[in-house]
């Protein structure tokens, strides 16, 4: 190897000009391993990293801690399934906190759990619905009462009675 393909190989080696490398080679009497070693010592070259061997766990990156593994697994089940699972436990307690309530004139008809209304309509909700339809021409009035705030949907049961009352105005009119 000439001495241009030594100072060639010694600059992309260690990241240096080609004058520093040229003196590096001229200084170690063109030998690339001693050049090497002249330009770390003058501190122009950085040198191979430090390594460093440990036989603890928490220094070897392929070893985890227990905790740390259950935890991830943990955090793996909170998959669909899980949520819905939570989802579920949330709507049950309020079915058991709140309740259906139905009116006429100011005087409360019946007033039914809630989980028990859901369980008649997933039994008859054909049956039920069209129930609920025909009280609303009865001056039924339909509300929730509980632990919970329902203000919206008994506001939307308050119009669905309005316009109940309206329509049997207009039957009554004709």
């Amino acid at each position: 190897m000439d001495q241009f393909e030594k100072v060639e190989k010694l600059r992309e080696r260690a990241n240096v000009s080609y004058e520093e490398a040229k003196e590096a080679l001229a200084a170690s009497n063109w030998d690339l391993l001693d050049a090497m070693v002249y330009l770390e010592k003058a501190g122009k070259a950085k040198g191979p990293e430090k390594e460093r061997y440990s036989t603890s766990y928490e220094d070897q990156s392929q070893y985890v801690s227990v905790k740390d593994k259950v935890n991830g697994q943990q955090e793996k089940t909170d998959g669909f399934f899980h949520k819905l699972g939570k989802l579920g436990q949330i709507a049950w307690k309020k079915c058991k906190e709140n309740s259906f309530c139905v009116c006429r004139k100011g005087e409360e008809l019946l007033k039914v759990p809630m989980w028990a209304l859901v369980l008649v309509l997933l039994c008859a909700w054909h049956v039920t619905v069209i129930a609920l339809i025909v009280g609303l021409f009865f001056d039924c009035k339909y509300s929730f009462c509980g632990k919970s705030d329902m203000k919206g949907v008994n506001e939307a049961m308050e119009k669905a009675g309005e316009f109940a009352g309206k329509v049997k105005d207009e039957f009554e009119n004709l």
